[in-house]
């Protein structure tokens, strides 16, 4: 269940909030042409909102990225080649079960138990919107290596503040 690699830390990493921001874009938010995009991205008008300057900021990160998305393989096909990043791991997501709705009820995101199974002690970074004060109490108290667990503003996306925030987390092994 756990990704490839060996030492370097994991960066899991969302698509909808992170990557295509939803906020306004009343000429503060550039929309990206497709231009060299793959064909069947155009279906979606949201992945116009793709940053690629995104993609080598993400890749000269010192960690593995891995897409913990509900977008799966779709993330490879569609949003890594507009970040010109390439294939990524992926992190299959379990049914839905009894646990995850009591989680669920809880407070817990349904992606935290799967992320920390997925890491088996890897340090990690997870960037989402939807992160709670729930989810790093969790994460505290059952994953064994560190963690930052860096929740993003779905209006804005990921910004460079928060880029240099992972950065900075990476480097303090």
């Amino acid at each position: 269940m756990t990704g490839s690699g060996g030492g370097l830390p994991l960066l899991f990493l969302d698509v909808d909030g992170p990557l295509i921001p939803f906020g306004p874009r009343a000429g503060d938010r550039p929309v990206h042409p497709a231009g060299a995009n793959p064909p069947e991205a155009g279906a979606n008008p949201l992945l116009d909102r793709i940053d690629p300057a995104l993609g080598p900021k993400l890749d000269a990160l010192a960690c593995e990225l891995v897409w913990a998305t509900t977008w799966t393989d779709e993330a490879n096909a569609v949003v890594a080649p507009r970040l010109g990043l390439p294939d990524l791991p992926v992190v299959a997501w379990p049914p839905p079960s009894e646990e995850e709705e009591r989680d669920a009820r809880a407070g817990l995101h349904w992606k935290t138990r799967t992320l920390v199974r997925w890491a088996a002690g890897r340090a990690f970074v997870w960037v989402d919107d939807e992160i709670t004060e729930r989810d790093r109490r969790w994460v505290a108290a059952h994953h064994t290596g560190r963690s930052l667990l860096h929740r993003v503003d779905p209006g804005l996306g990921l910004t460079d503040t928060g880029i240099r925030r992972i950065g900075e987390w990476l480097r303090m092994e």
